[in-house]
């Protein structure tokens, strides 16, 4: 029988073992955690959506001529004939959820952040994967621009406590509805000439939504692309108002950044602000974060009609950006102690005294399966135990054993009696100087 392998564009993520350092859980932890208490400082709290919805929700939210729809989702029907996807994104889940759960009743301002697996149908490259996870920020209520420059602030306060360097902040607008149209007509006659020298994909985009011509990554379009007219001269008064605004805050905030009038983004909900981060360390697909505002997706989705904006960073191209900048992730907890026990009486005490260490929050391990004393001090080594303390019947009848300091292989004699208390001191000074 062939051995089952994992689906391509999936990958686990160990405990140890992993050659990669960001297919490591230590690492993921430590990621999220960072992400977390930044997002708390801003005022954001958690919210967790299901990994599958209604086919409809992404047609509806993400746009029926995105690449996510049309080429991307996961979907499937269930045993009573619904059409269900696996999320491509966080947004539109989001949305739906504080529609259904009424949390518009909760307040006027509404900031959530979410830690997640996304899934979409691609070709599986370096940082992109069917299975990727994403942490994302929104913000509903507030329409100013200070929100925008607050949600680029957050996503780079992440990057930087994370120690990440060599970062550049992109920003444009897509304006709004009435800055659109103008830019839109200017665009096709700009384009029309070169209509047949376009990607069968920006062909159809031609028809249906010109403004995603920008985003293609088509080596061509690119090249035509470049001389097209920016959006930037077809802003509304408002429109052209809010992005000086942001500019002006980012300016303020000693936030450097770069306007760069060919981002679009690739979602049909965006509208005004949108913004990329971009790294030097991921080769051709160098964005490592990106988001924009989106006013009228929630009204869309039959909810509030609030202001919104948010951002989504992918959490494999994170730490990949990471391991090519050699940074150092901190050790997790690891065992004060770990016991080796000689005889069956001794199985016993070792697992009483790990038992009540647990109990007083000293993180302990034991050797059960070793045959060899040495054997299992590798075994201590291994899983980084600080100290080991070998108990046989001559310990157990004279009440005294040794505390071995593994990295050092220094031995202090203990009684058994003071062990614990002892163990709880040591606890208390590595915590403190950790």
């Amino acid at each position: 029988m062939a051995k089952i392998q994992i689906p391509k564009g999936t990958f686990d993520i160990l405990p140890y073992g992993a050659e990669e350092p960001w297919r490591l859980s230590e690492t993921w932890q430590y990621v999220e955690r960072i992400a977390r208490e930044v997002s708390a400082e801003y005022g954001y709290r958690e919210i967790r959506t299901p990994i599958y919805e209604r086919t409809e929700l992404f047609h509806r939210g993400v746009g029926e001529t995105s690449d996510i729809v049309t080429k991307e989702m996961f979907t499937f029907e269930d045993r009573g004939g619904r059409s269900i996807s696996l999320r491509p994104e966080g947004t539109a889940s989001v949305a739906r959820a504080f529609i259904e759960n009424n949390l518009a009743q909760c307040g006027t301002v509404h900031k959530f952040f979410y830690i997640g697996p996304m899934f979409r149908y691609e070709r599986p490259q370096s940082g992109r994967y069917r299975q990727h996870h994403q942490f994302g920020a929104e913000a509903y209520g507030i329409s100013g621009p200070e929100q925008d420059a607050e949600l680029i602030d957050l996503l780079l306060q992440i990057y930087k406590r994370l120690g990440i360097k060599d970062l550049q902040v992109h920003v444009n607008t897509v304006g709004d509805v009435q800055s659109r149209g103008a830019y839109k007509t200017a665009l096709l006659d700009y384009l029309r000439p070169f209509l047949e020298q376009l990607s069968a994909d920006s062909k159809m985009r031609f028809e249906k939504n010109p403004l995603r011509i920008l985003d293609s990554k088509d080596p061509k379009d690119k090249e035509i692309v470049h001389g097209a007219p920016s959006i930037l001269q077809h802003l509304s008064p408002a429109s052209k108002d809010h992005f000086q605004k942001l500019c002006h805050l980012l300016d303020q905030a000693q936030v450097p950044y770069i306007v760069d009038d060919k981002i679009v983004r690739g979602l049909d909900y965006y509208c005004n602000t949108v913004f990329e981060v971009l790294t030097t360390h991921l080769g051709a697909q160098n964005t490592i974060g990106a988001g924009g505002r989106y006013d009228g997706l929630i009204a869309q989705f039959d909810g509030p009609d609030l202001p919104a904006i948010g951002f989504a960073t992918g959490l494999e191209r994170v730490m990949q950006v990471m391991q090519s900048q050699q940074l150092t992730i901190p050790v997790t907890k690891r065992p004060l102690i770990y016991f080796i026990p000689l005889g069956e009486e001794a199985r016993e005490k070792c697992f009483l005294l790990a038992t009540t260490c647990r109990h007083n929050h000293i993180p302990v391990d034991l050797e059960l399966n070793a045959k060899k004393v040495p054997s299992a001090i590798q075994n201590a080594i291994r899983i980084g135990a600080r100290y080991c303390c070998i108990l046989g019947s001559d310990e157990l009848t004279s009440g005294n054993a040794s505390l071995k300091e593994l990295s050092t292989r220094h031995e202090q004699p203990i009684r058994l009696s003071n062990l614990i208390a002892v163990l709880k001191e040591l606890n208390s000074t590595q915590c403190a100087s950790s």
